[in-house]
């Protein structure tokens, strides 16, 4: 496992008006109550902060978002063994994450998740930011522990 590199990867902490955050539910994985973030992969030469906002147009449908901040370091996890060699394509051990804060600008109306045509996420919601580290599956807890303790100023 330990020869396999981490995943380049972006993520998004998106609060509404009210400091709520978008969680969304896995689609891959029915029957769980798998909710994570908004992340995905960072193309080779791209700028973190352009591809955040792209992987919520990807992910969501919308990137009517204004950057709030930037989490200071590169946050990773290591999947769990069972998943090595078949989560990621098999090509990665983990993720690398660079994590941001941003607000949404729309509307709820404007959050589609069935825009691609192999949506990941079948359901969204908001929630308080505290909640992520509960909501989400065990390998990533740890960072989205981390993520509450550096945003929690944009939390209502």
């Amino acid at each position: 496992m330990s020869d396999l590199p981490y995943r380049p990867n972006v993520g998004a902490v998106l609060f509404n008006a009210e400091g709520r955050v978008l969680v969304a539910r896995r689609a891959d994985l029915p029957g769980a109550e798998a909710w994570q973030l908004p992340q995905g992969g960072l193309d080779e030469g791209e700028n973190p902060a352009e591809a955040v906002l792209r992987e919520l147009k990807e992910e969501i449908g919308t990137d009517r978002a204004e950057i709030l901040a930037e989490h200071p370091e590169w946050l990773h996890y290591d999947l769990p063994a069972h998943l090595v060699g078949k989560a990621l394509r098999g090509k990665y051990r983990g993720q690398t994450q660079k994590w941001f804060a941003l607000r949404f600008l729309g509307s709820d109306a404007e959050i589609r998740l069935d825009q691609d045509p192999h949506p990941e996420f079948d359901a969204w919601r908001w929630a308080r930011l505290e909640e992520l580290p509960e909501l989400t599956v065990e390998f990533r807890r740890d960072i989205y522990r981390a993520l509450v303790k550096e945003f929690a100023r944009f939390a209502g």
